[in-house]
């Protein structure tokens, strides 16, 4: 059975098994698929009652992408109540070494933003978020956003996604990870947000190959930005749509000067640190490839260096990460393959092979201490001081480079920030 009869059949029980059901569309090539193959389904089965388009714009992105999120929209308003987004939410931000964020469609600067607010959005003037406050995260707002959609009427509340594990191993877990996750009656596919809210992901077990594949055969409409970007000379794997500011972006950042000129004259003057990261994405200036160590530095000492040149919030957020890291390899130890365990031995390398493991993995856990560098394939596995000057390189606040995701102590903090300007709201 192919992957398409597959994703047909997921939609058909999403249908048939949820009373709400929205879908959250980015305006890149795999919402762009999955947003097609529900369309498909509604008005194959003549299905008239209408269903959520959710989309959170960012201000800052490229005018193709405008456009197709423009034509979708105008294409399809006898199948969705359209929701798109246009608030001052938090958006992570890898151009800036002291910022971690920033603020589409701040209000104090309307007169940097890079385009006007679309017709119809919803933005600060006319939102019915009571959930809302300025500052919060995006992906904060978009399990808030599914909570209040929830709320709108009884039953259980399904969110079409469109993600494939290929992309990532975050993404992996979500479909695989029994562990983590509350399942809908056992399909993998799905995921619990909150009680009777899940996201579901048709298109999980989908290849990149096969997104194309759709596109041509059913010439469905997509986000003609990829045409140029293959023009560009990009590969279908190196393609993608992202806020332009994020860590997945910041390689292909600039390409927005031959592609989008005029854009790109304004998100200079955006965000600290666009153009430089423009210029030198995806080279050692940004720590993303061969990155040479200093004279008469250790890698160590060369990260002490590193992080005396940064504001002190920046500084104690690393020093934060790198304590926890540290933390967690003495004390825990990371969960690594028989293979490269036997490697770190056969180097002489100081570990502790843990045996018993609570983690659904045939890897074990080793206890170790930092390294100052390693020279395998597998250096992204092992904590050394290299690692996190890699991280302060590419301006990396969240440290995805060190493996990390959001601490407990920063969704708290942004659950207390919530919390306060609610009160602060009534």
């Amino acid at each position: 059975m192919s992957v398409y009869t597959k994703t047909v059949e997921r939609i058909d029980y999403t249908f048939k098994n949820f009373d709400n059901i929205y879908l959250s569309f980015s305006g890149g090539k795999d919402s762009g698929v999955m947003l097609n193959l529900v369309v498909e389904y509604m008005r194959s089965n003549n299905i008239t009652k209408k269903i959520g388009l959710f989309h959170i714009d960012y201000e800052a992105q490229y005018q193709m992408t405008t456009d197709y999120v423009d034509k979708v929209f105008s294409e399809n308003k006898d199948l969705f109540d359209y929701y798109r987004v246009c608030l001052p939410i938090a958006a992570q931000c890898c151009t800036s070494m002291s910022q971690s964020y920033w603020l589409p469609w701040e209000r104090d600067k309307k007169d940097l933003w890079v385009r006007d607010l679309p017709v119809n959005s919803i933005n600060e003037s006319n939102h019915e978020f009571d959930f809302y406050h300025e500052g919060m995260w995006d992906y904060e707002f978009m399990e808030k956003f599914s909570e209040w959609y929830d709320k709108r009427s009884n039953g259980k509340t399904a969110c079409f996604v469109g993600i494939r594990t290929q992309e990532s191993f975050n993404r992996w877990r979500a479909i695989h990870s029994d562990k983590n996750y509350k399942k809908f009656k056992g399909k993998r596919w799905t995921k619990e947000i909150s009680k009777d809210i899940y996201n579901v992901y048709p298109i999980f077990d989908w290849i990149t190959e096969d997104v194309w594949v759709a596109n041509s055969k059913f010439e469905w409409s997509y986000n003609e930005l990829y045409d140029v970007f293959y023009q560009a000379g990009l590969t279908i794997h190196q393609m993608r749509v992202a806020s332009p500011f994020n860590d997945s972006a910041s390689e292909s950042l600039k390409l927005y000067k031959v592609i989008d000129p005029k854009n790109w004259g304004k998100m200079i003057g955006r965000v600290n640190g666009v153009n430089f990261t423009g210029l030198y994405g995806g080279t050692t200036a940004m720590g993303w490839r061969s990155l040479n160590l200093p004279k008469n530095h250790t890698w160590k000492s060369y990260m002490e260096f590193l992080l005396e040149t940064l504001p002190k919030e920046a500084q104690d957020n690393y020093k934060k990460k790198l304590n926890t890291s540290i933390d967690f390899w003495k004390n825990r130890g990371g969960c690594l393959s028989k293979e490269l365990i036997s490697k770190l031995k056969g180097l002489g390398i100081k570990i502790e092979v843990i045996e018993k493991t609570n983690y659904n993995t045939t890897k074990k856990p080793v206890r170790m201490d930092y390294l100052d560098d390693i020279d395998i394939k597998e250096f992204k596995e092992i904590p050394t001081y290299k690692r996190m000057c890699i991280c302060i390189m590419k301006n990396d606040h969240l440290c995805k480079t060190m493996g990390f995701s959001l601490t407990k102590t920063e969704t708290q903090k942004r659950k207390n920030a919530e919390s306060k300007y609610k009160n602060l709201n009534k």
